[in-house]
């Protein structure tokens, strides 16, 4: 196992340092911005599908492509934002990455169709790609190592505070604007953010940061979209044995095989594959990855089982995901406390168990479950989920020098970003198709067209129901039937994949804090003295 990378000495202007709490709170607010956009989306989710003027009728697969576009440039650019970021300065970086994300949401506000949406979100990932590496890389350069956990915890918990203000927001938006408010209300943040960040927030840069890799950038983003889209598509047809799904996916994962290898030989990669070669490293990425896997795709059925089945509105839904964000702030910051007693192997396997049984509960949930389970089993998720972003993030962060905090948080959100998109993809495939197989049955007196579109999503037959007036209410329960039937099955694959993740890290996180174990190392060292 590979000792975190120690830093001698303080490097860190006594300026700098003074206001180094209120430079957090900024980059907070850019953190802030990036993940509210995600969280205010998936209460909009049903108002967009639906019929103009209401929404733009998006389908399902449209609707994961507006997530899975922003996701994907996000995820594709974050190698070389990090090494730009290294590389330029991380804060010219954030300022232009605010910028782009502003001008992509003031656009995706008035987008006329489901492709202009999905246009524009690809325009804010693109912008994001830039903000997210560089606050963390910020964070890493105007805190010394001992405060870095604290500060890291305090950053974490603004995720917890965007997944409460977020669905609140949209709700609140949704009840009284139209869905392009959502949108929008990133322009007067962003504008903030850039203000407060020319004033406060110092620039960095590594001394020696490489050269960039548009090679490597162009393969990663083709593999992964080739690869979300397969698996998109297989949804959408119920058919993953179709020669076009089983083409694409193939081809998205062989073009990702050939960037592994291009990397591997590049003297100038976008990721430095020798970073891999640490297995606490390692195994942190891929936690990351299987946890959001899990909790991107349940996010994405949880709306429409809370509006669809349960009649919520998007305010009620936004109110009721507040415990999961409670729990997030609440216990981010002090999830070093049960690390620094019980390690970093036993914190982390513990909340990734947790993890799984909250997924797993959602297979219990039926259309009259009393509410107050919902928020139970809402409250435990984020409270699992502060015990392993937190120690996770220090882990991941300690592993290698300052110098390199773009490349390693660029790391990290790639593949939380890759592993959500994935969840959402494969998660909502599987939805899709037993959604499919499920309500199919029903919808034989439907003509041909129609009743492909209605077998869909929820939403399709809902709405093919409705404008079907009193013939068609005899859909509404089978519809029902068959998402609840479809939701209980993503949500035992989601726990499946949870406890894939209490695995890896059981068996190749640290079992204790590092600051104890470079305690017993200097012991050890001044006893054989």
């Amino acid at each position: 196992m590979t000792s975190p990378v120690p830093d001698t000495g303080s490097r860190i202007p006594e300026a700098v340092h003074r206001r180094r709490w209120a430079i957090l709170g900024v980059l907070m607010l850019s953190l802030l911005i990036v993940v509210l956009d995600n969280s205010i989306l998936n209460v909009a989710i049903k108002t967009i599908s639906t019929p103009a003027p209401t929404g733009l009728g998006a389908t399902q697969s449209e609707l994961e492509w507006a997530i899975n576009a922003y996701t994907l440039v996000f995820a594709g650019l974050l190698f070389s934002a990090g090494i730009l970021g290294d590389r330029l300065g991380r804060k010219k970086v954030l300022l232009g990455g605010l910028a782009v994300f502003g001008i992509g949401s003031a656009l995706a506000a008035f987008s006329g169709s489901p492709g202009e949406l999905i246009t524009f979100r690809a325009v804010m990932g693109l912008g994001a790609a830039f903000v997210m590496p560089a606050t963390l890389a910020v964070l890493m350069n105007v805190f010394e190592r001992d405060e870095q956990p604290k500060a890291i915890g305090i950053w974490a918990g603004g995720v917890g505070l965007a997944i409460a203000i977020g669905p609140i927001t949209g709700g609140l938006l949704l009840d009284h604007f139209w869905w392009g408010s959502v949108f929008l209300i990133n322009v007067p943040i962003v504008l903030l953010a850039l203000g407060l960040m020319l004033w406060l927030v110092p620039d960095s840069r590594d001394p020696n940061p490489g050269r960039i890799d548009p090679i490597g950038v162009v393969l990663s983003v083709v593999g992964l979209v080739l690869l979300v889209y397969g698996i998109i598509k297989g949804g959408q047809l119920a058919d993953f044995t179709d020669v076009t799904v089983l083409a694409t996916i193939g081809a998205g994962l062989a073009v990702l095989a050939a960037f592994v290898v291009f990397e591997k030989r590049s003297d100038h990669p976008s990721v430095d594959i020798t970073y891999f070669r640490n297995k606490v490293f390692s195994a942190a990425i891929g936690v990351i990855a299987l946890v959001f896997f899990a909790l991107m795709g349940v996010t994405f059925f949880s709306v429409f089982y809370t509006q669809s089945v349960r009649g919520y509105s998007p305010l009620e839904t936004g109110l009721l995901m507040l415990p999961l964000a409670a729990a997030q702030m609440i216990f981010a910051p002090r999830a070093r406390l049960l690390v620094d007693r019980f390690g970093n192997r036993a914190t982390t396997t513990g909340a990734m168990l947790l993890i799984a049984l909250t997924l797993a509960a959602f297979a219990t949930f039926e259309a009259d479950t009393p509410i107050w389970l919902l928020e139970v089993v809402f409250f435990l998720m984020g409270a699992a989920m502060a015990h392993i972003m937190t120690p996770i993030s220090v882990v991941i962060m300690q592993a290698l020098p300052r110098e390199k905090a773009g490349s390693a948080s660029a790391l990290s959100n790639t593949f939380r970003q890759v592993g959500g998109a994935l969840g959402i993809a494969v998660l909502g495939s599987v939805l899709s198709t037993a959604y499919r197989n499920g309500i199919e049955d029903r919808l034989g007196a439907l003509p041909a067209g129609v009743r492909h579109t209605a077998g869909e999503s929820i939403e399709a037959t809902l709405g093919v129901a409705d404008r079907l007036g009193p013939r068609g209410e005899a859909l509404i329960g089978p519809a029902h039937d068959a998402f609840l039937h479809a939701m209980h099955i993503t949500a035992l694959w989601g726990a499946g994949i949870a406890v894939l993740g209490a695995v890896v890290v059981a068996l190749f996180l640290p079992g204790r804090p590092a600051a104890a174990q470079k305690s017993e190392e200097e012991q050890e060292l001044v006893a054989s003295e």
